[in-house]
Formats: structure tokens, sequence, C-alpha cells
């Protein structure tokens, strides 16, 4: 028999950042406007890598378990002399946010940093998060990331590689910004980066390497060079050339759009499939230019994974905000590479109160039946909650939201054979097309 459900106490931080329960007082998530509150059967013991984070100038939402009322918090009830401030938790990779912290942000209070903040609670001897698991694989976990082993990795390639610009940024970021993906390249395994592109096409709300206007600091530099196709090559081939199913990965967190530098990336890809058939060459992209899609596929990239807030084309442009290109080419540029045969995965931003609300819902479900794309990554979307859910309301209506649970759960029954994930898997674990080119070779 399954055990019953049990509430989480509500958590709070003070000024200093200690967090402590709040007996009496159950700790509520947000989906959207509707808020839920946290058990044991809607949660999971918080992961490790993940971290918990105090909201400045925000006040608590809680759930008075002896009144039945949810409560706005500003001091804390047991000593009301002290300010209380909402706790979030940071997930780590392959966690998808069913809910968001739960509360309120007054006019006029800036944005929050570029993260995202799920809802988490008190039980018993620990802290609980609101999350659904869509990736289990360890690609990421910073255990496996011992840092005398990172440091062995970059003094080996800086001999392997002397000169190489590109390498040198890499070491950037593993050591100063702590980049996962450029830690995996120097202990070679998994994903390797190559980030190459300056500029971008899109002003992305959320862009993590680039806010010029905006309140919000980025949270690490974009690359500032361009590297030549003779730098991109001999990076990608000590990779592919020493790991088992490598991937090699342009579009990175540290630049723009690798669009902009097609040139050059087309030019790298064949000088690397000129040496090597092995390892899968990928490009995360907003796929806006379909005719330097078409000519990357031609060169031999493998698989696209494609950066989408939402699919309907209001909301969409209100996030990624396209200088040059629209809506409708990314969708060309999907439907291109599908007919090529390249592997194609949606990093679809996920926000609770949108990303699971009907209207959403059936754009997706429209866009999935149309396009068949291959896999979804279930990403969480790193932005202010309630800014994100405002920016949407004014282009859009979207309804009362289903739940995060019930979105993967009817994706999953009317699309069985999408791949759910978080990370771009090889090209040995592509979902096979029956005749449809090289990703089901």
């Amino acid at each position: 028999m399954a055990k019953a459900a049990k509430p989480l106490t509500a958590l709070v931080a003070n000024r200093k950042g200690e967090i402590f329960e709040l007996p009496g007082f159950a700790a509520l998530g947000a989906d959207g406007t509707r808020l839920e509150r946290l058990t044991t059967a809607n949660t999971r013991p918080l992961e490790y890598g993940a971290e918990l984070m105090l909201l400045p100038q925000r006040q608590v939402l809680v759930y008075d378990l002896e009144t039945g009322r949810i409560e706005k918090l500003e001091r804390n009830p047991f000593d009301p002399s002290e300010p209380v401030f909402p706790v979030a938790a940071f997930n780590p990779p392959g966690l998808m946010v069913t809910h968001t912290c739960a509360h309120t942000r007054p006019a006029g209070v800036g944005l929050l940093p570029l993260f995202s903040y799920g809802a988490v609670g008190w039980h018993k001897d620990g802290f609980r998060s609101a999350v659904a698991v869509v990736d289990t694989e360890p690609r990421q976990d910073l255990r496996q990331m011992p840092e005398e082993k990172v440091r062995a990795g970059v003094k080996a390639m800086a001999k392997a590689l002397a000169g190489n610009r590109l390498r040198r940024h890499l070491e950037k970021c593993a050591l100063v910004y702590g980049c996962p993906a450029g830690k995996n390249f120097f202990l070679g395994r998994y994903e390797a980066p190559l980030p190459t592109s300056r500029t971008c096409n899109a002003r992305c709300l959320g862009c993590i390497s680039w806010q010029p206007e905006s309140r919000l600091p980025s949270s690490q530099d974009r690359i500032g060079f361009t590297p030549t196709a003779e730098e991109i090559a001999r990076v990608a081939l000590a990779h592919i050339e020493r790991v088992d199913r490598a991937v090699v990965s342009f579009g990175q967190g540290c630049e723009g759009d690798p669009l902009m530098a097609a040139g050059v990336i087309c030019k790298a890809i064949r000088m690397i499939r000129g040496r090597t058939s092995a390892g899968t060459i990928n490009m995360n992209t907003n796929a806006s230019l379909p005719d330097r899609m078409q000519e990357l596929f031609d060169a031999g990239l493998d698989s696209i994974r494609v950066s989408i807030n939402s699919l309907r084309k209001d909301c969409y442009q209100a996030y990624f905000r396209p200088r040059g290109y629209r809506f409708e080419d990314v969708l060309e540029s999907i439907a291109r590479a599908g007919a090529a045969g390249i592997h194609v995965a949606i990093n679809y931003l996920n926000l609770p109160g949108f990303t699971d609300t009907p209207d959403e819902m059936e754009a997706f479900f429209g866009f999935q039946e149309k396009y068949r794309a291959d896999m979804i990554q279930w990403r969480n979307l790193n932005y202010d909650p309630v800014a994100y859910l405002e920016t949407m309301a004014k282009v859009a209506g979207s309804g009362k939201p289903a739940g995060v649970s019930r979105l993967l759960a009817e994706t999953g029954r009317r699309f069985p054979e999408l791949v759910f994930g978080y990370f771009n898997p090889p090209r040995e674990k592509f979902r096979r097309r029956k005749g449809k080119g090289r990703a089901g070779q």
C-alpha cells in the first residue's frame, strides 16, 4: 500500500541568508497563478549539486495549517522583528521543475538573476524539491569532475594543442566559470563544447552572455574572437579521437548563435569529416537561417538542438526578440533537417504556469504532429518566473495550467516515439527514421 502524502514544512531565509523551517506552515509551489501544497508525493529529495537561493525584496507565500488559508509573510511569525524572504532551489541538470517558488514580487522591484527558481520545502530531516526526472545520465554530475583531474587535463591539452585559442578559451570556461561542458572536454568524456560565434541575431530576455541594455548581469563572458576552422577542427578531433561515442557541439552559453559563424563552421566540419567518420557533430542553435542550416547539413552536421520557449509565434518573439528572421524560418529549418535525416532535438524552455497551459500544450502538440522532432530536451527557463509570466500575458492568453506532470504524461501518450531527455545524445542513440538519410545509418 502506498504511503499517504505528507505536507512539506515551509522554508524561509533571514537577511543573513540563514534558512530555517516554519512549523505550522506548509510549503507551497506555484504553477503560474495556481498555488499547490508541496507534499512527499509531488516532490523529491533535493539532489546533489542543487543550490538554495534567497529571493530578495519578495514576500513568502505559505499555507497556514491552523487556519487553512494562504498567507503572505514579510516577517517571521515567531519573531516579528525579523524580516523573512522566499527560498528557491536551483536544480541540477536532468531535473525539470514542476512548480516554481511561491512568492510575490512587488511593483518596481528588479528582476531576479538568470536562474530557474524551483519550489522547495522541508520534511523530517531533509530538503525536497518539486521536480520531474527527465534524464539520469551523470554527464554533468560534479562528483565526477574532480578539480585535480580537470587541471591535469588542462595541462595535457595545453601541450597537445599549443597556441590554440579555442583551447585557451575552454580553459577559462572550465576553471573560472566552472562550466561542466568545458570540464568534460579536459576530462576526455561525453560532449565537448565548440564556442565559435561572437554575435547573435536574437536578443533573448534570458541570454546569459549578453545583456547590454538590461538590469541583469551576464553570468559569463561571450567569446571575443572567432576561431579558425583549423583551431575548431583540432579541438574537435582531440575529443573525438579519445572518447567513445563522443559528441562535439557548436552553440554554447559563452557565445552568440553559431549560425552567425556558419562559414567557418562548415569548413571545420569538412576538416573533421576529412579525418574521421567517428563522433557526433551537433549544433545548438536558434535555427533562424534555413539556407545556412542547409549548408551545414551538406557539410556533415549530424544533429541540431533548437532552442524554443514557445510554439506560438507571438510568445516566441516576445522572448527571443529576433532580428532579421521570423518564427517561420525556425520551422523551415526544422523541416529541412527532418528531410535531410538530421537528428532534431527541441530545447524546450519550461516554466510551470506557461508551458503546461492548454494553449501552449496544443501548440506544441500541433508542432510535433507536423514536424516530428526526434527528441525533446526539457530545460528549465532561467528567468524571473513572475516577470516572464507578465511578459507572456501581454502577447497571448494561455488558460489554466494543467500541471507539468500532466504535460509530460500527455506528451508521452500522444508521441510514444518522442525521446525525453536533457543532454545531446551520440548518434548511436538516435531514434532511427526509416528511409531518411544518415540519421538512420
